[in-house]
């Protein structure tokens, strides 16, 4: 079992940039991968970053390629989203989730956070 936790969500301006955090424990070697997602209420999940073990692969969705970046402290367990020029339509749950393999489906996901709220105003 791999548990995680999300923070560092909240409400900005647009052109404003915060920074998502997703700390796991637990079994993290038998899933090693990490991405984030993020999701509006009657919409699918959609996907936003992910990246391997060793930091060597990360995927971007086209939305956020650019402004995003995704990165991790493996000696913290820690996986982080930092988002810059955000925009109105950033607004959504970002969820993080950890699987075996790098990947952009959300099905690719064995473990997933609470979420965090992230708000963009106009």
């Amino acid at each position: 079992q791999v548990q995680l936790v999300e923070s560092g969500g909240g409400l900005v301006q647009a052109g404003g940039s915060l920074r998502l955090s997703c700390s796991a424990s637990g079994r993290t070697n038998s899933s090693p991968a990490m991405g984030w997602f993020r999701q509006v209420p009657g919409k699918e999940r959609e996907f936003v970053a992910a990246i391997s073990w060793r930091s060597i692969i990360t995927y971007y969705g086209d939305s956020v390629k650019g402004r995003f970046t995704i990165s991790r402290d493996n000696a913290k367990n820690t996986v982080y989203l930092q988002m810059n020029g955000l925009k109105p339509e950033d607004t959504a749950v970002y969820y993080c989730g950890a699987g075996r393999t790098t990947v952009r489906a959300s099905a690719g996901y064995d473990y997933w956070g609470q979420g965090t709220q992230v708000t963009v105003s106009s």
